[in-house]
């Protein structure tokens, strides 16, 4: 079956739960939200086959990247200060902690953290975007889309993805396979975006992250038992996010909205902080 933009498409079940009960939660001109009835999980179905996924990134993609890539690490710099990154302590056989960041994009998180001392690859679908971290920071990019990604098992201390688990196909998978590659007692640091937030109810169906790019949709309570059920403990969550800046509000309103949903907890971005046991 093919849908408008001539991919490929299937019909499938809950991701979390299996279950094949669900009720239309969101309609747009070319894909449509469903959410599981059994557990709450919003997913688009039907679902477009991976192929096309991964042939969606472009040269206008890499540019989108290129020119947000300062403001895109300062808030993963703040989520590595939220959680005291830097404190924490991880055993290391040969003296190399090693660090994994999927979705690397042009590389600036990765080259900031091997300033640190760190051994750190990085997993990158977008080929124009590995291809300028490799250029211009002299990293080791693996351009290939997890799915497809051999590495060695409980070789990571640390795995790090920001707005990555909402592309995947199948998210259960993706945690599953970072639980593997993990050391024991490794953690993994997961942003993504966040339904049931502040944004969200303010801007209903033209909320930002309704995206046809955007496979899964989760809630704090959808992701955090997704996140158990690959057998993570979670250790923190937090979220961030009260009125995108593109939506033109007045500083002081952008301001005072940021900082209550980051002290009330209902961003419309939201961070998992896990160890692997």
């Amino acid at each position: 079956m093919k849908n408008i933009h001539d991919e490929e498409i299937t019909f499938s079940n809950c991701d979390s739960c299996g279950r094949d009960d669900t009720i239309d939660y969101q309609l747009f001109n070319d894909f449509k939200y469903v959410q599981c009835r059994n557990c709450g999980l919003i997913y688009q179905n039907p679902l477009p086959h991976f192929k096309p996924l991964k042939n969606r990134y472009s040269k206008k993609y890499f540019f989108y990247e290129l020119n947000n890539q300062h403001n895109f690490f300062e808030l993963m710099r703040k989520s590595l200060k939220d959680i005291r990154f830097h404190d924490m302590r991880f055993k290391s056989s040969n003296g190399k902690r090693r660090f994994l960041d999927i979705g690397c994009a042009t590389g600036l998180l990765l080259n900031y953290i091997k300033q640190y001392g760190w051994d750190v690859t990085g997993i990158e679908l977008d080929p124009f975007s590995a291809g300028y971290a490799r250029d211009n920071f002299a990293l080791n990019i693996i351009n290939k889309p997890l799915e497809e990604v051999t590495l060695k098992e409980k070789s990571f201390d640390v795995i790090h993805w920001s707005h990555v688990i909402e592309h995947l196909p199948s998210p259960l998978y993706g945690l599953r396979k970072i639980h593997k590659m993990l050391k024991k007692n490794g953690v993994m640091l997961l942003t993504t975006p966040r339904v049931d937030s502040l944004q969200q109810k303010l801007f209903k169906q033209n909320w930002r992250s309704f995206h046809r790019d955007h496979i899964t949709i989760f809630s704090k309570k959808t992701l955090c038992n997704m996140v158990k059920k690959a057998d993570f403990k979670i250790l923190k969550f937090f979220s961030w996010g009260g009125i995108a800046q593109e939506k033109g509000v007045p500083h002081w309103i952008k301001k005072f909205a940021d900082t209550s949903v980051k002290l009330f907890n209902m961003g419309d971005v939201m961070f998992i902080l896990a160890k692997k046991e």
